[in-house]
């Protein structure tokens, strides 16, 4: 159990990372509002709470509309983990700018409102922490997957700058990064997989597709952890931080690669 019981608020909980830590805080003894994009996903989430014998408090917020972003409101949480996301892959050179376009208004826009919410609380009482799930792919350019990367390079920019304002208002309130590494959960296969069904011949890369298919599924079954714990552990510990660090990454040793390919500019 954790020494200080917090209500915590996570997006995106349906499915991996975002569903696996909503069960480890709950685990730990938080009061846990586990929010899914859907109902479909909300029955779900709440027939596997039940089958666990865990109280997850779970219902449907879509943080891309206004009105149920508004259900946070009177909950005034603890601590708001920003975990809902979307990804698209495909070439800058050719990809529809409204799918980069949906992105940003997922994971930087919707999630930038949601946060503001419950800042107004977080403020007025003088503490509260805000978790941004954002993404090693926002330290490093990945080509073919710039429309979410880029999203994410948006998304850790915001978080540091919101940390830094934060400290202005006295240190109060806690802003933090989470930055998972390659994780298999299935959304990096969805990601990218994505791509193939737009490019066509008319491609700029349509000879290289089935190439790039193979190259990325070797690269997958080579890099990604096998399972969420290693990050769910780092939301954990910030979750439950006095005073988080700015950067959490896990698996750690991706966080190191990462940390490599910056300073001899792969």
């Amino acid at each position: 159990m954790s020494a200080i019981r917090k209500s915590v608020l996570i997006t995106g909980a349906g499915s991996g990372i975002g569903r696996d830590a909503a069960f480890a805080l709950a685990a730990r003894g938080h009061r846990v509002w586990a929010t899914t994009v859907d109902e479909d996903q909300a029955l779900v989430l709440r027939a596997e709470a039940v089958s666990r014998g865990q109280a997850l408090e779970v219902f449907k917020l879509d943080i891309t509309s206004a009105g149920d972003r508004a259900l946070l409101l009177p909950l005034a949480p603890d601590v708001l983990i920003n975990n809902a996301g979307v990804g698209e892959s495909g070439s800058l050179a050719e990809v529809d700018v409204d799918r980069i376009r949906q992105v940003f208004e997922v994971n930087v826009f919707a999630t930038l409102a949601l946060t503001q919410l419950a800042l107004r609380a977080m403020i007025a009482r003088q503490r509260g922490t805000v978790l941004f799930v954002s993404s090693i792919a926002g330290r490093v350019p990945m080509p073919f997957l710039m429309p979410y990367s880029m999203s994410k390079f948006a998304l850790s920019a915001a978080g540091a700058g919101l940390r830094a304002e934060m400290d202005q208002l006295g240190r109060q309130v806690q802003i933090a990064l989470i930055e998972p590494g390659a994780i298999h959960t299935g959304f990096n296969q969805a990601m990218t997989e994505r791509k193939y069904a737009w490019m066509g011949e008319q491609s700029y890369f349509a000879g290289q597709a089935d190439r790039m298919r193979a190259r990325e599924r070797r690269l997958f079954s080579l890099l990604e952890a096998r399972d969420t714990r290693s990050i769910v552990a780092m939301i954990v510990q910030a979750t439950e931080a006095r005073r988080p660090r700015l950067r959490y990454v896990a698996p750690w040793i991706q966080g190191v690669g990462v940390r490599l390919a910056r300073i001899f500019g792969v």
